[in-house]
């Protein structure tokens, strides 16, 4: 199947209600066959391609079926891709759109089960934009947390949660044209955060389902402080440096809540500090950590300088 834009994408090609949506940026060819095993042919399928996949994956993936292949291959960031299969999704006809990134481990039958859950879900107040799954663990990696959303009661089993990952939720698209598109300038950390804080301001909520559980993991590993409070993802400076910068840029943002702000005014320190200690105190890695949270709070974003290509 030849790769298409996403205005190109039309409604015959993404015929069903919910489609999968998956990132890929210098995958494995197991993690692309992964994909095309578990949900071509079964659901439809958008990938955007941030570039790096292996040339035999490509192949495979232009001749599964259902599969649509958007990108030039060029990293513009995990909410720039989110976005245009959002867009390509949506000018198809399609309702809902289950993310995931290129480490999901999951099937057809958590998209099912997602899909319940959001039917539940759909008498709350305020209604639900999205419902994940629940973290499971992953040996070596630090599961992340969905802080409860507080004055909203649960719905049946479902938990209204302040934020959950992108990867692995699934997406009511309507939603989303309202909430608005994940934002390009964050490039990559903290964008699921962002959008559903925003999507809690403007009368939507998020939902996690504890019956639905897949691994997830940022990073290459977990850091733990020998004397500080802290355990966090072990990541390349660059991934550190965004998270900083799009921390302190979140204290900005009205939407956000201050109960939110200062919890990671509190956290934020103690992070740098530890991932500073791992890099043996290095003054370069404290002093790019320190420029990009001079950027965030000055609301300088957009594309990093040291993003890979």
């Amino acid at each position: 199947m030849p790769r298409r834009n996403g205005s190109d994408v039309k409604p015959s090609d993404l015929s069903a209600d919910t489609a999968v949506a998956v990132v890929f940026f210098r995958p494995s060819a197991e993690q692309v066959a992964r994909i095309v095993e578990r949900f071509a042919g079964r659901m439809p399928v958008l990938v955007y391609d941030n570039g790096g996949i292996p040339p035999d994956a490509l192949a495979r993936l232009e001749a599964a079926q259902g599969v649509v292949r958007l990108g030039e291959g060029r990293n513009r960031g995990i909410a720039a891709a989110l976005n245009a299969l959002a867009e390509a999704a949506i000018a198809a006809g399609v309702s809902r759109l289950f993310l995931l990134d290129q480490d999901a481990d999951t099937t057809v039958e958590t998209a099912r089960a997602l899909g319940h859950a959001l039917d539940r879900a759909a008498g709350a107040q305020p209604p639900p934009a999205l419902v994940g799954p629940a973290p499971a663990p992953k040996p070596g990696h630090k599961a992340p947390v969905y802080p409860p959303r507080p004055g909203v009661p649960p719905r049946e089993s479902l938990r209204p949660v302040e934020f959950l990952a992108t990867s692995g939720s699934l997406v009511d698209l309507a939603a989303h044209a309202q909430i608005g598109p994940f934002r390009d300038d964050f490039f990559i950390d903290a964008v699921d955060l962002e959008w559903c804080f925003r999507a809690w301001a403007r009368g939507w909520s998020c939902w996690m389902d504890p019956g639905t559980a897949i691994p997830h993991s940022v990073g290459r590993g977990t850091l733990r402080g020998r004397f500080l409070p802290v355990t966090m993802p072990d990541q390349p400076l660059f991934r550190m440096a965004v998270y900083v910068r799009n921390t302190a840029y979140g204290w900005r943002l009205p939407h956000v809540p201050l109960r939110w702000k200062v919890k990671q005014a509190a956290y934020l320190p103690l992070q740098i500090g530890l991932y500073w200690s791992r890099h043996r105190f290095s003054p370069r890695v404290l002093a790019h950590l320190l420029a990009a949270l001079a950027q965030g709070l000055g609301g300088r974003l957009g594309r990093p300088a040291d993003a890979p290509p």
